[in-house]
């Protein structure tokens, strides 16, 4: 058999594949997710030793995750030394209701970060999300989805601006999005970030301040590998299809 008809037979299959797979994607895209949401944090990582040799949290198994001492003592010139108690750092997810098509942004849980004075050692770096989702009927599901946001505590100075000494939760990137099945098809679900239209990944709050904001996701069909090899043959059979008639 000719190479050129090995690659028309295999290109023909392909398309044979891919049309009913994408038939069966434009079913699934089709679909409404609804749905409740809920979350609690997790065992967080306090970080380098040397940055953090004494973290202190408090909320694992919770909605509300505080860290860090608020006990900040000031020197003075007769002992003890005056203690100026401060609120602690803290995170306060708040689930809620859903209804979205996929690959549609939507608002999955709102968050509250407000950025307290800690003492320095005491704080943390990274804390797990467990963000529970049922999905309502006919879907049926109801999974946990591992997340992790990312803290960036600044050494406060009296010199530095507010700007300078604001803190910052971050979305963590690096962790590959979660998925599950419905009818044979399979769907990742992905944090967008804290802003339905650009990619934002990070709030800050000012010393003493409160940020809310909301944190969204998009719920996206995953490819099957059968249609993703398909498209590598499309491929080959293109770039064999232009030597041919170069060759002629």
């Amino acid at each position: 058999m000719k190479l050129s008809l090995v690659f028309a037979t295999a290109i023909s299959s392909f398309f044979v594949g891919a049309t009913i797979a994408f038939g069966f994607s434009d079913q699934a895209n089709a679909l409404t997710f609804s749905g409740i949401s809920t979350g609690t944090w997790g065992e967080p990582t306090p970080g380098s030793t040397d940055t953090n040799p004494n973290p202190i949290y408090t909320g694992v198994g919770n909605n509300t995750f505080t860290w860090g001492d608020a006990n900040v003592c000031l020197p003075s010139p007769n002992p003890p030394s005056r203690c100026i108690i401060t609120g602690l750092n803290k995170l306060t997810f708040t689930g809620n209701s859903f209804s979205t098509n996929i690959n549609s942004v939507f608002k999955i849980a709102d968050l509250a970060y407000f950025n307290g004075t800690v003492v320095k050692g005491t704080s943390i770096e990274d804390v797990p999300l467990n963000l529970n989702v049922s999905f309502s009927p006919p879907v049926g599901i109801s999974q946990v989805f591992d997340l992790k946001l990312h803290l960036v505590n600044t050494l406060n100075s009296a010199t530095n601006s507010e700007e300078e000494n604001a803190d910052f939760v971050f979305i963590d990137e690096n962790l590959s999005n979660p998925t599950f099945t419905f009818e044979g098809n399979k769907y990742t679900l992905e944090l967008t970030g804290f802003n339905p239209d650009v990619g934002q990944i990070s709030i800050k709050a000012f010393e003493g301040g409160t940020t809310k904001t909301a944190i969204y996701a998009k719920i996206k069909t995953v490819p099957e590998p059968a249609t993703v090899a398909g498209l590598f043959l499309l491929g080959m059979y293109l770039i064999s299809s232009k030597k041919l008639l170069e060759k002629k």
